[in-house]
């Protein structure tokens, strides 16, 4: 038996894990199961990004960690583009396989251990919490950020649109945080994955220049692929913002191998050179959180923030398991607030990542 504690042992059980008797129970529902728990996408990757990929196909070679200059030069065109980005240049921006391995592996990347905090929100993706976890380096979750204290902080990570909430943090609220963080040199990694989603809000890019004031310095952002386009199986996301951190980070992550497949890298650059996909599937989301939310409010349920993302919060002012067990009678899988922090444990989080036909389903069942 070794003597060197697993890098499980760190980690808190896979909270996915105590669903599965739920999903057994919801399985069994006659007209079958309308799984609202994970988000993960059910719709069709776009027919000129699968030509894309496939037009790739033939590419023996290893792949560069940075990615092709076509992709460095996709990538800078869309931030400017889409998130009001200026001056950004191939150095500001670095690929990786998907946001979830580059959230779990980030501080230990950075360097970060023992004595050094990671700092998310209150309520916030759990993998914000295993990346610290995984580097031996503190955690704590907050409120407001700046009313941290910045001793030994070392990583602070925001996410607008949220997940599970799906609140969005304001221009003003943003500026705020970015000076606050500077002026304790604070490195920040904001989580933009879900900023193509915005119902009853605009969010707002840190790499916004009325946020930054026309600095990247301590500033990173992440963004994927997975819903804007639906390409969560091809493991495509990517980091833009300050040189000097993508700069370690992109030596770091030669090291270890850490390449997006040729392939995919042609499909982002196609992916994020069309506009009109992304259009057609935030229409069918935009419906979809229609019929789910009147559903919801009139099945008894009250919905907070929820002006953006892929996901509708909400509560019964009960325990989020009870909620879980009686949707779970309907048919219903979602997901427990708990799975996202304590101050979640009254909610559920109810994805929009389902068929038309399982929405509709959902639906019925509700009324």
């Amino acid at each position: 038996m070794s003597a060197v504690p697993a890098p499980v042992d760190r980690l808190p059980t896979f909270p996915w894990d105590k669903l599965e008797p739920y999903k057994k129970t919801a399985a069994a529902h006659p007209d079958g199961l309308v799984d609202l728990s994970v988000g993960t996408p059910v719709d069709p990757v776009p027919e000129l990004i699968q030509k894309a990929l496939t037009d790739a196909a033939d590419s023996p070679g290893y792949p560069t960690v940075w990615g092709t200059p076509e992709l460095r030069d996709a990538l800078v065109g869309w931030c400017e583009r889409r998130l009001g980005a200026r001056g950004l240049g191939h150095t500001n921006v670095l690929p990786v396989v998907g946001s979830k391995e580059l959230v779990a592996w980030l501080p230990t990347q950075l360097g970060l251990g023992p004595g050094d905090k990671v700092a998310y929100p209150r309520l916030a993706y759990p993998t914000y919490e295993v990346g610290a976890r995984l580097a031996r380096a503190d955690h704590v979750a907050y409120d407001d950020p700046t009313e941290l204290d910045p001793a030994g902080l070392k990583l602070l990570w925001l996410n607008s649109p949220s997940n599970p909430t799906g609140r969005v943090l304001s221009k003003e609220e943003l500026t705020r945080i970015v000076a606050w963080a500077r002026e304790h040199s604070v490195l920040v990694f904001s989580d933009e994955c879900y900023i193509e989603l915005g119902w009853e809000a605009d969010p707002v890019s840190v790499l916004d220049p009325e946020v930054n004031g026309g600095s990247l310095d301590g500033l990173v952002t992440v963004h994927s692929l997975s819903k804007r386009s639906n390409l969560a199986g091809y493991r495509a996301a990517f980091l833009a913002g300050d040189a000097a951190v993508l700069g370690d980070l992109l030596q770091i992550r030669k090291h270890g191998g850490m390449m997006t497949s040729a392939p995919t890298q042609a499909a982002v650059v196609a992916a994020l050179g069309d506009e009109a996909h992304v259009h057609e599937q935030r229409a069918r989301y935009a419906a979809r959180r229609e019929l789910l939310r009147e559903a919801l409010l009139r099945h008894g349920f009250r919905i907070e923030h929820s002006e953006a993302s892929l996901y509708l919060w909400a509560t019964r002012d009960e325990s989020c398991w009870d909620t879980v067990a009686h949707l779970a009678d309907l048919g219903i899988l979602v997901a427990p607030g708990d799975f996202y922090g304590e101050a979640g444990e009254r909610f559920v989080r109810v994805a929009l990542t389902a068929s038309d036909e399982r929405i509709r389903a959902a639906v019925a069942r509700l009324a």
